[in-house]
């Protein structure tokens, strides 16, 4: 699938419906089951693009930023699940644009800076893959980075209790409580000239200390 296509397919009304009914499944299982509470909803920008950063313990950290998040987001997926038309179709109807596996990081940032000037919300998680315990792992600069880019905010979100729902490893989601603390949104520096590798590294710094607030906050309320 081509960019174009696969953002015509992405954006079309079928895959938007599509994407709250989806939403509206999650929402009933985490209540439900899990007993997910959100705190923090009035941090999220009304208007514009911004940037989700969620803490990632579990498969299921996306779909839970999903429904604590009202509006639709988009993320990365690996470009070969495209090669499955209907497949391609689904990721794409839940915010799934493609990034080529293998190709530098710089493409990937890429193509988040253009799905955030489109003015589309856009979750980066800024741990990158997987990790486990109650201390966030060091950050990538990648958020703070495509912040810097595109002027948008970051909003940090922690999420308690994902871990023990569904570890690495499971196949079941555990009946136990998840809560969500959504934090302030952290506004890109006003810079002047050039590209600031300096202010990357002080919002990824500003980034790590409010989002392990949230996560600290989320986990003590999780229980």
């Amino acid at each position: 699938m081509t960019k174009v296509s696969t953002e015509m397919v992405g954006n079309s009304l079928p895959s938007k419906l599509f994407y709250r009914f989806c939403r509206f499944l999650c929402l009933v299982i985490l209540r439900t089951w899990n007993r997910m509470r959100v705190e923090g909803r009035g941090n999220l920008p009304t208007s514009g693009p911004y940037i989700v950063a969620p803490v990632h313990r579990s498969n299921l950290d996306t779909p839970i930023a999903g429904v604590a998040v009202t509006s639709r987001m988009r993320y990365l997926a690996k470009d070969s699940l495209w090669k499955n038309g209907a497949l391609g179709w689904l990721v794409s109807s839940l915010g799934g644009f493609p990034v080529a596996r293998g190709t530098a990081d710089r493409e990937a940032l890429k193509r988040c800076i253009e799905v955030l000037e489109a003015g589309e919300p856009l979750v980066m998680f800024p741990e990158g893959a997987r990790q486990a315990g109650t201390e966030l792992t060091p950050l990538f600069d990648g958020a703070a980075y495509v912040a810097t880019k595109t002027g948008a905010p970051i909003v940090p979100i922690g999420i308690g209790g994902s871990e023990r729902i569904m570890p690495k490893g499971s196949k079941f989601i555990h009946p136990r409580k998840v809560h969500v603390v959504i934090g302030r949104p952290i506004p890109v520096p006003q810079a002047e000239g050039r590209f600031n590798r300096a202010a990357v590294k002080d919002m990824t710094e500003q980034l790590r200390v409010e989002l392990q607030r949230a996560f600290d906050e989320a986990q003590r309320k999780a229980g």
